[in-house]
């Protein structure tokens, strides 16, 4: 298959944009992170993707929304007995209306840059069907995201764990998916002779790498779900054991494997050093012609399992909480550009 010869200022465009849209999404991850530590993601109870997008404007419309927030378990239980003030629903209603505002933006800052791309006939013909994929992939995500506030608007107090994961697994896909086209665009850009030659192909390590990297990333979201980094806040053991106690197997080991707080806080911690194995061997094979992509990957992974450890040892402190999130997402990110490194001119 032979493609059209673009020029670089072509090229550069289309990869500063995804680009763009990927710190777009990676913001996205981080606001999400602070909207599920502040408990804001069930603030807002409908989803408007027009109006939607202005958030209360004076004090009848502010105490409107709050009168919507108290018929829901969420406040019925916990913040209503609490004692919660206006005040305090504005602080929450904010995160999760900026959560809501930034993909909001994110969906245009790729639709409409694509449209016009599109017409101008600046997209190589190769890359139209993995960006067509990414725009509906971003829709699915809005679906996603009121799916699963949905699943906390009824019978529970917070959102299912299940969907979180899928809205914050969704979402890293996403951002992979943009990342590796612009690095294939790159490559493109590199040696525009091989044309569709130079797109990386994915590799058996670097499918074994990712696979192991998602089992890590839905063991993360689960914890995150069931709140289960509480549970314990010490480190290397928990709560003195290093097999924790309290780990509930009456309903069946499937039901404890996605459920039990314990476990999944356990398995999170350890199948972490799985992880590492993997992407050292990954820095190694990627070091003798890409060493910066090398010491991204150590750099990524050594900073979040000190962060991961403080996080914990603090009892869930929140700054470091979001950090945890967001340096994850920078792991994906470096594993990512390695894995597009093993797999190219394949």
């Amino acid at each position: 298959m032979t493609s059209r010869i673009y020029s670089n200022n072509i090229y550069n465009k289309l990869i500063y944009w995804l680009y763009f849209v990927a710190s777009l999404v990676f913001a996205m991850v981080v606001v999400g992170g602070i909207t599920r530590l502040t408990e804001s993601g069930l603030s807002i109870t409908e989803w408007k993707p027009i109006t939607g997008a202005l958030p209360p404007l004076n004090q009848a419309d502010w105490v409107l929304e709050f009168e919507k927030y108290k018929q829901i378990p969420e406040y019925i239980e916990i913040n209503g007995p609490a004692g919660m003030t206006l005040a305090q629903f504005k602080f929450i209603y904010f995160w999760e209306w900026v959560h809501r505002l930034l993909g909001r933006l994110i969906g245009l800052a790729f639709a409409i840059p694509l449209a016009w791309f599109w017409i101008k006939q600046q997209i190589p013909q190769d890359f139209k069907p993995r960006l067509l994929a990414l725009l509906a992939l971003g829709g699915l995500q809005g679906a996603i995201g009121w799916w699963m506030v949905s699943s906390g608007l009824s019978q529970r107090t917070d959102v299912s764990h299940f969907r979180l994961a899928a809205h914050l697994i969704t979402a890293l896909i996403i951002l992979a998916g943009i990342i590796w086209t612009a690095l294939d665009l790159k490559s493109r850009q590199n040696n525009p002779q091989l044309g569709i030659r130079n797109n990386s192909k994915m590799t058996s390590m670097g499918i074994i790498i990712l696979s192991i990297l998602f089992v890590q990333l839905l063991l993360g979201a689960w914890v995150a779900g069931l709140n289960a980094g509480y549970v314990a806040s010490d480190w290397p053991l928990m709560n003195e054991h290093f097999y924790p106690d309290g780990v509930d197997w009456d309903k069946g080991m499937i039901f404890a494997l996605t459920h039990d707080p314990f476990l999944l806080h356990f398995l999170h911690r350890w199948w972490a050093w799985i992880l590492v194995g993997a992407l050292i061997l990954l820095a190694r094979r990627v070091k003798k012609d890409a060493r910066p992509i090398s010491i991204a990957i150590h750099c990524a992974f050594g900073i979040q399992i000190i962060i991961g450890i403080a996080t914990v040892m603090t009892g869930m402190n929140i700054i470091l909480a979001v950090l945890h999130q967001a340096v994850g997402a920078l792991v994906v990110i470096a594993t990512l550009v390695g894995v597009h490194h093993l797999g190219k001119y394949r």
